[in-house]
């Protein structure tokens, strides 16, 4: 039995069923003025709005769809990442992330943290091929992952690239050198 899991993260869930909650509801909404509210209307009403009733209605019902879908798309979004599993001991990782294939740390390839600051996302990259994106707005628990892997692939904690750091210090050096010769 693995010793930590990825847990779905509590606030995002909680945000993102309430963007749906509110969607659903504006589809509601707009359901019923385009089934009872605007046909009770008389021609009058739809005039000063420079519209026609049928125009106005149709649109009613294409907000609805509108609103509905968003619902529906944001609701499911939140369910895909509750059914996402990710478990981890001292040497290892196993779940839905990894392709339901255990992942030992020994055969990560890198790891790149290049979102790490900004958004929290890591990408580990395993020598099989493999990519596992690890989002901790999505899931708790992704901090006490991180740290494990950057230890175990032997990189400084999350702020540098492990694998693509060289290159990104060359960058920088060469970008430096470029500013001083303007001078």
């Amino acid at each position: 039995m693995m010793g930590m899991k990825l847990q779905l993260n509590r606030e995002f869930a909680l945000r993102h069923l309430g963007v749906a909650l509110l969607m659903a509801a504006l589809c509601g909404w707009f359901l019923v003025d385009g089934a009872i509210v605007y046909p009770q209307k008389d021609e009058a009403y739809f005039e000063q709005l420079h519209t026609q009733k049928q125009r106005a209605i149709e649109r009613q019902f294409q907000f609805a769809g509108l609103t509905g879908l968003a619902a529906v798309v944001i609701a499911l979004g939140v369910l895909r990442n509750k059914r996402r599993t990710l478990e981890w001991d001292d040497g290892k990782m196993c779940g839905s992330l990894t392709g339901g294939r255990p992942l030992h740390f020994s055969d990560v390839e890198k790891v790149d943290d290049r979102r790490w600051e900004s958004k929290g996302i890591l990408v580990v990259h395993a020598k099989d091929g493999r990519r596992v994106t690890l989002d901790a707005w999505h899931h708790t628990g992704v901090k006490e992952l991180a740290a494990k892997l950057m230890s175990a692939v032997s990189c400084p904690a999350p702020a540098a690239v492990c694998v693509l750091q060289a290159a990104g210090d060359q960058h920088r050096d060469q970008r430096t050198a470029a500013m001083r010769q303007q001078r």
